[in-house]
Formats: structure tokens, C-alpha cells, sequence
């Protein structure tokens, strides 16, 4: 397994150890590069082989990972394309290009996906969605998906969707710890503690986490369940629609999903895109967004950059 463009050991995405502790990948098959040893390190210190050659890795590995950021992967692609063949499972994990892309600028045969997976990858809890190419099949979406279930949940998904994901669970996670501090500094106003508070904020998260998933319940049933008539819980509901939370959250989702759409137009007018987007009523300043990183995951190999969520993934990387 191999990764081009591989980013430091704070990233998420590009932590060996997401795939490597489960079993699924051992460290020597794993092949990745990076323009400097300065990212490289990490890898070699777990056992894994490096390279300052994307095309070597192109060379060894059939399953290959790109993990770099939206505007360094065109030169990537165009720098492999050449040692690229039909026996190549391409990966990518840059927010904002589109299958189309990808394909346009790799030989017309190449199988090609795209995947957005979250920082939680790291703990092997993560939450990824997947969106395979016009060559890709049946038997390489399911062969990535278990992989990548070394990780997490992963799921398939229309490609529209995988932009999607970047605002509810590649940003998402800093919008959860966000309403997880906010319920532990209530506690911690009453008199509560810091660390203990803290503490059971993300034990309650967890907890009703894993309700929602074993159970398959809806979470309106979940909070119903937990409200009685005139009980405390409906007072403290009710502060939190006073106070807009819901509203709030769903704007938090939609705003990275339009950062990452209008980071995809910002390539069609570079001539990267091959049709045009509908672009959300905000633009990002520079076309990037904090849910890149979890796309959340992009590292940028060149420039030796990090996105968030890379780390989880260069564990995956380059088979």
C-alpha cells in the first residue's frame, strides 16, 4: 500500500498507526513519500518505507493514497500519471475535487475513488464515507471499504455526498467539542470541578453515541425518552432552542460544505474542473477550510503541510 504526499505525525490522516494497530496493513508494505524527510520520520520510526518519489510509489504499490491538499494534487497526478496503469487503485482524499477531476487528469482506464474520512479515525472510531469513479467497481469499493473499516464506519456514497460529509463529521468534530465543552463549563459554573466535568461531558457524548448506533433509534426519540412533564430536562431544552442551538448547528454544517464547493469552483477556473459547480452563497477566502483537513484529512505533500484530518489516513495509505 502506498501514499503520495505524506504529512506530518500531528495530522490525522497520515498516522500509520489508524491502519497498522488493527492488523489490516502491516508496516513494511507501506510506502509513502513526501518531497522532505521532515514528514517521513513518523513512518520510518514504525517500520514503514519512504521515498522522496511519488512515481516510485507508483512503481511499487498497487493501492495508492493521495494525501495532499486540493491545489497540490493536479501536479501530483500530472508528475504520476505516466508510471499509472490499470492495476492501480487510486484514493483520493483532497476536498473539493471531483471524480471527474481525477479521471481527466489520469490515463482514461484508471480506477479512481474518493473518500472523506474524520479525526476519530485515529482511535479506530471514525466516521468515513466513499464515492468510486466510472472505472472503479463493486469489487474495489468493497475491497477499500473493509480496509478502511480497520479505521471506523465507513460507508458508500453518491459522490455529492462525500462534500456533504466534510461539514457534518470532518468539521463536525470540532463542532461536538464545542457543545461538550459548553456542557462541561455548565457544570463547572455550579461549582463542579474542571477535569471531572469534563470528564462526564464526553462519557455522556459516548454514552448516548452508542444508544443512538446500537439502538437505531432517532434522536428525537432518545431525547424523548429522557423528558418527562414539568422534569428537569424539558427546562434545559427549552434554554437551548432560547439560545438557537439547532438553528446554529445546521448552519455549521452547511458552511464548510460551501467553503469546499466553492474551493471546487476556484479549480474550474483554473481549468482543473470539468464542470461547473453550484457554489454555495459563501466563499472561503483561499479555497480552504478547516473541513478540508478532516476531508477532513488533506496533508499537502509539496509544501509539507497538514490538514487535520490526514493523519487517519496515511495509516491507510499505499498498499
Amino acid at each position: 500500500m502506498g501514499q503520495a504526499g505524506s504529512s506530518s505525525p500531528s495530522s490525522l490522516l497520515t498516522d500509520p498507526r489508524s491502519c497498522l494497530s488493527p492488523g489490516k496493513v502491516e508496516a513494511q508494505h507501506v510506502l509513502a513519500s513526501a518531497p522532505t524527510d521532515r514528514n517521513l520520520c513518523h513512518f520510518r520510526a514504525l517500520g514503514c518505507k519512504t521515498t522522496h518519489s511519488n512515481q516510485e510509489v507508483l512503481q511499487t504499490c498497487s493501492l495508492v493514497f493521495f494525501a495532499t491538499k486540493p491545489h497540490i494534487l493536479p501536479a501530483v497526478l500530472a508528475e504520476v500519471a505516466p508510471v499509472v496503469t490499470s492495476e492501480h487503485i487510486l484514493v483520493s482524499v483532497a476536498a473539493g475535487v471531483s471524480l471527474s477531476t481525477l479521471e481527466e487528469l489520469l490515463p482514461p482506464t484508471a480506477r479512481v475513488l474518493r473518500v472523506s474520512p474524520n479525526l476519530p479515525c485515529v482511535v479506530h472510531e471514525g466516521a468515513m464515507v466513499m464515492a468510486r469513479g466510472r472505472h472503479a467497481g463493486s469489487s474495489e469499493a468493497e475491497f477499500l471499504q473493509t480496509l478502511l473499516e480497520a479505521c471506523g464506519q465507513c460507508e458508500e456514497v453518491p459522490e455529492a455526498q462525500v462534500d456533504i460529509h466534510t461539514g457534518l463529521s470532518g468539521s463536525g468534530v470540532a463542532f461536538v467539542c464545542t457543545f461538550s465543552e459548553a456542557l462541561a463549563e455548565g457544570a463547572i459554573k455550579m461549582g463542579m470541578p474542571s477535569g471531572l466535568a469534563h470528564r462526564i461531558a464526553a462519557q455522556t457524548l459516548l454514552g448516548t453515541a452508542k444508544m443512538l448506533l446500537q439502538k437505531g433509534q432517532h434522536p428525537a426519540q432518545l431525547r424523548t425518552d429522557v423528558c418527562t412533564p414539568s422534569g428537569t430536562t424539558i427546562y434545559g431544552l427549552h434554554a437551548l432552542e432560547q439560545g438557537g442551538l439547532r438553528a446554529a448547528t445546521m448552519s455549521a454544517v452547511e458552511e464548510p460544505h460551501c467553503c469546499t464547493v466553492s474551493h471546487s469552483g476556484k479549480l474550474k477556473g483554473a481549468g482543473l474542473e470539468g464542470s461547473p459547480p453550484t457554489l454555495g452563497r459563501r466563499q472561503c477566502g483561499d479555497g480552504h477550510h478547516e473541513g478540508d483537513v478532516a476531508s477532513e484529512g488533506l496533508s499537502t505533500g509539496s509544501a509539507g503541510q497538514v490538514g487535520e484530518g490526514v493523519a487517519a489516513w496515511q495509516a491507510l495509505v499505499a498498499v
